[in-house]
């Protein structure tokens, strides 16, 4: 192990470092993608169109920021401070939401039957000046800390932890929100003041928690050379595994974002499970336990082995997902047990090939380049599937059925089929794969 690099089983004050940022910013983001989407469905009546809208341009903010604050973090060679008061100014602007009410507005604006539409509007540009912060912090900073910090060795069990974070702050979420009436306006601004609040606080804490991990420019590019650097055919050949493991990455990341942004808003609307929490919850445990274990089998098999049974996983929930609506068009718990199934199973795949690939293009970035390479990740995690990926699910749900609201106004209810379209979209990359996987066994085969 080189000199500076953290033993994630020794070190305890980075596997506290690790928990509480990751737990945190992960719970940032699930308010973000998973509940902006039902605050605007709620509180503004927001289209698919909206929500496919609002999921693209976050996308472009978060990767735009990367790419520049990573590389800024590389020509620092600092961590630390960009961590840190990104978090406490991640924390700022969520509570920025707890203003944008339609009371708010109408005061504003003078305009109450205009309220909902300048709501989506003020969502989504919020969210892109929350979503700044929020990468410079999470996305920049963390993950290239991270990288840093953690070598061949450990990485798998490191982003095993890392990876199961998304679950455990989906159950934290889940059973946060479930004293709250997410109808009523009051439960969003108590809501994102606790958020905002929490965010602010791991951001000062991390002042006098995180350790900075030793960090130099090897090539002593500047500023904007850095920016570039992973953008320059050189760099693409000399590190082909790297860009062809993200060209992957994209894919799988496009068929999550087929139906993630409407996920919540279909189990609660569409199946009308109005209890989803205790139904995922259970799941959300034991998929990230799945995850927890996964991670340390990435370390020990490597990433070949271990990506295409993680994707079987993921299949399997949206077939079975999929299958659900129309073989038992029940209520009850004739109903609620195979979703639960399904959706453990699509919980497990997902998190598993995301510690797969994490794990996978962290030990395929060139040593102390980890900043600029950030940007890079997010544009295969994020930007090209949060452009994509919610523009296939509006297009499959452009017909959707629609309810009439209490207040004379309607809402689209999605299908089951965005789970149909999530599953055709991941058969390209388990195809890929496989193939990729079949030739170089019949290169060593043949030598």
């Amino acid at each position: 192990m080189r000199a500076g690099v953290f033993t994630v089983k020794k070190n305890r004050k980075f596997q506290l470092a690790l928990i509480i940022f990751s737990l945190t910013g992960q719970i940032a983001w699930v308010v973000e993608n998973m509940y902006f989407n039902v605050f605007i469905y709620k509180m503004f009546r927001a289209s698919a169109a909206d929500i496919a809208l609002m999921v693209t341009a976050s996308a472009v903010a978060a990767t735009l920021t990367t790419i520049f604050m990573g590389a800024l973090s590389d020509r620092m060679g600092k961590r630390k401070i960009f961590m840190c008061a990104g978090y406490i100014a991640w924390g700022i602007s969520i509570f920025s939401f707890a203003l944008i009410r339609t009371d708010v507005i109408s005061a504003l604006f003078g305009a109450a039957a205009g309220a909902a539409s300048v709501g989506v509007t003020l969502v989504i540009i919020m969210d892109c000046v929350m979503t700044f912060f929020g990468s410079t912090a999470n996305d920049a900073a963390y993950n290239a800390w991270l990288t840093d910090s953690t070598d061949a060795t450990n990485r798998g069990a490191a982003e095993g932890i890392n990876s199961m974070m998304p679950l455990i702050s989906i159950l934290v979420v889940f059973g946060g929100f479930m004293g709250f009436d997410l109808d009523q306006a009051s439960s969003w601004t108590v809501i994102y003041c606790i958020i905002g609040g929490l965010v602010l606080l791991i951001g000062v804490l991390g002042f006098f928690l995180v350790d900075e991990a030793p960090v130099r420019n090897p090539d002593s590019l500047g500023y904007f050379a850095t920016i570039l650097y992973g953008f320059r055919p050189d760099v693409v050949r000399k590190n082909r595994i790297l860009y062809l493991s993200m060209a992957a990455f994209m894919v799988f990341n496009i068929s999550i974002q087929v139906y993630m942004p409407y996920l919540i808003i279909y189990y609660e609307q569409t199946l009308g499970m109005a209890d989803y929490v205790l139904i995922m919850a259970p799941a959300i445990i034991l998929a990230a336990a799945v995850t927890f274990f996964f991670g340390r089998l990435v370390d020990r098999f490597g990433f070949r082995r271990m990506i295409l049974p993680s994707m079987g996983l993921l299949l399997l929930g949206f077939l079975l997902l999929y299958l659900v609506p129309s073989v038992i068009p029940a209520e009850g718990m004739a109903m609620k047990i195979p979703v639960f199934i399904g959706s453990l199973l699509m919980m497990s795949g997902y998190l598993s090939g995301m510690a797969a690939y994490g794990t996978q293009l962290r030990n395929y970035t060139p040593e102390h380049m980890a900043g600029r390479f950030q940007g890079l990740r997010i544009l295969s995690q994020v930007l090209i599937p949060g452009i994509i990926g919610p523009q296939i699910g509006a297009w499959v749900l452009r017909n959707a059925p629609t309810v009439t609201n209490n207040d004379g106004t309607t809402s689209f209810l999605p299908s089951a089929d965005i789970f149909l379209a999530a599953l055709i979209v991941l058969l390209v990359v388990m195809a890929a794969l496989a193939i990729r996987f079949l030739r170089a066994r019949w290169k060593t085969a043949a030598e």
